[in-house]
């Protein structure tokens, strides 16, 4: 076997095995809106009848009005009923097929609605340390497009079940006068299927090449129009340097989907040829038993149409069916995300967090790694931090302070060793209890474009309508000086991206971080580099009040600055 057919059977075995994603992805639709999806059901079977039934009325029609012109016979009282059958049928047609557009885009809206937050939830579940991975990444940004970018499959699937409906009832109607005829579309229909299908499953494999470039080139496109990077692209003179690289990505992409397209564009002409080679020679075989006189002029025009429409439905299938196996496709990286699990779980029947904390933490003999690195960040630390405690960690960047850190809160499990937590070991523990009694606030706390208030109440958000809790936080960190002077005071949005949004400095958004962690008023109070965007006088200020704030709670600092240490202490 050649290798040219070697990749095209194997492409159809990835494109059928693909189908497998369907019946998932028919769930989640249903369970986004199953009356919709009824309704929309019930209609296309009602509406793929309709095609058929209008040809026989038709069909009965001619045949009158031959009867009566060549015969000279009397019109039957039946006709008009006829007449005014294929009227009520044309009007059903027109009718329902809007209704099943209006249902269609009902379909998208709660579709569309339901998997993005099914995609936002199951995100929120999984390990942080999975978004270490590039990998994972390139995952995640394909189950977000997919995850709205497939309602053509969907309503795809609703459009194969009315046209296998329709062709079932026109080739019935065929075959009874001759199979033949049948056998003769299929086979001008089935070449142009599998040609178009080939070079589908290429077009999904070119794409999932693509995935990591075009995540280079949003990145560039961002980069490039991003106000935190305009000073240095200035200054540096990187525009050209940026452009080049985008403009280079851009090229590879387009030299190949432009190979691809002219590829397709020739054999899909060629194979399209004999679909219509099949259909006129059924017509011709048709037109000559008519006029032999062994066909009605009225059995002309209903094996005519029947005979068009097969024809027509046929390829329809084929492409439906073929573009449903491709987009299935598409859908591996989606569902292969819902199949992702956390390892970093409650067990069942996990234990509260303990109230108060007695002993508190401690590190025996933890190592740690990163998924893919052979370098330990930490090698057999040991470490404790006991209840009214207040300790700061003072090292350089890189040598793993932050992932202290998140292995104290759970966020990793260590690669070696152990935690305990009051001499409990901390995986023991109920993951959301335990974050419940620990604050921290990381280096690359988050800048929330939301108001003031909502900046601060993150830190717990179910005190977001406590509004006394939420100016006592911002006292403790000095934020009330900073929302003082917004116009909109605690309703002020903050950052550019919405109407009316107020961007603040460094600091003063750290001051805001530093809130939230006061407003959970945890037992364990965790701040990673918690002045660093601060001036000299503001830092002063906030460690003046450290020591209040952390009064009989556990308190770690992380900082690369010896005067912090001092100042802590």
């Amino acid at each position: 076997m050649t290798k040219g057919a070697e990749s095209f059977w194997s492409g159809w075995q990835e494109r059928l095995a693909a189908l497998r994603q369907v019946p998932p992805v028919l769930r989640i639709v249903w369970d986004s809106g199953p009356v919709v999806v009824s309704l929309g059901i019930a209609i296309r079977v009602v509406v793929s009848l309709l095609p058929i039934a209008l040809l026989a009325v038709s069909k009965f029609i001619i045949d009158a009005i031959v009867n009566v012109v060549a015969h000279h016979q009397p019109i039957s009282p039946r006709f008009w009923w006829l007449v005014a059958a294929e009227f009520t049928l044309a009007l059903l047609t027109a009718v329902f097929t809007r209704v099943i557009d209006y249902l269609d885009s009902l379909l998208s809206d709660k579709y569309t609605r339901h998997v993005s937050i099914e995609v936002m939830r199951h995100a929120a579940q999984l390990d942080v340390i999975a978004y270490e991975d590039p990998v994972f990444y390139d995952r995640l940004e394909r189950a977000r497009v997919q995850a709205t970018d497939r309602l053509g499959m969907i309503q795809s699937i609703g459009r194969l079940l009315q046209q296998v409906i329709t062709t079932l009832s026109l080739s019935l109607s065929i075959v009874y006068f001759s199979p033949w005829l049948l056998l003769l579309l299929v086979a001008g229909v089935v070449p142009a299927f599998l040609g178009e299908s080939h070079f589908a499953f290429l077009g999904y494999a070119k794409n999932f090449r693509q995935t990591p470039l075009r995540r280079q080139m949003d990145y560039l496109r961002i980069l490039g129009g991003s106000k935190e990077a305009a000073k240095e692209l200035k200054l540096f003179g990187l525009s050209s340097f940026l452009t080049d690289r985008f403009t280079r990505l851009s090229d590879e992409i387009y030299r190949e989907n432009v190979d691809l397209s002219r590829r397709r564009l020739l054999a899909g002409a060629f194979l399209s040829l004999m679909g219509t080679l099949g259909y006129y020679a059924a017509y011709v075989w048709v037109i000559w038993r008519t006029l032999i006189g062994a066909l009605s002029v009225g059995t002309l025009y209903f094996l005519a149409g029947a005979i068009l429409q097969a024809s027509n439905n046929i390829q329809q299938i084929f492409s439906t069916a073929s573009s449903i196996a491709d987009q299935a496709l598409f859908l591996t990286d989606l569902l292969a995300f819902f199949e992702m699990k956390p390892t970093i779980t409650s067990k069942p029947g996990a234990l509260p967090a303990p109230r108060p904390i007695v002993r508190g933490f401690e590190f025996r003999n933890v190592s740690f790694r990163y998924p893919g690195s052979d370098r330990l960040v930490l090698d057999g630390l040991n470490f404790r931090l006991r209840p009214g405690e207040r300790v700061a960690l003072i090292g350089e960047n890189g040598e793993g302070k932050t992932t202290i850190v998140k292995l104290m809160t759970r966020l990793y499990d260590p690669s070696e060793g152990q935690i305990f937590l009051d001499g409990i070991d901390l995986r023991e523990y109920d993951l959301d209890d335990l974050y419940r009694e620990i604050g921290v606030i990381f280096q690359d706390f988050m800048r929330y474009e939301m108001t003031a208030r909502e900046n601060i109440a993150v830190g717990r958000i179910d005190e977001l309508a406590n509004l006394d809790g939420i100016h006592t936080a911002a006292r403790k960190s000095l934020a009330d000086e900073v929302v003082a002077r917004l116009p909109g005071l605690y309703e002020q949005m903050l950052g550019r991206r919405f109407h009316e949004g107020l961007d603040l400095s460094g600091g003063e958004w750290q001051k805001l971080a530093l809130a939230r962690a006061y407003l959970r008023d945890a037992q364990v109070l965790i701040l990673d580099e918690p002045t660093a965007a601060l001036d000299a006088r503001s830092e002063f200020q906030v460690f003046q009040r450290f020591a209040e704030l952390t009064q009989g709670k556990s308190a770690l600092f992380i900082s690369h600055r010896f005067s912090t240490e001092i100042t802590a202490a």
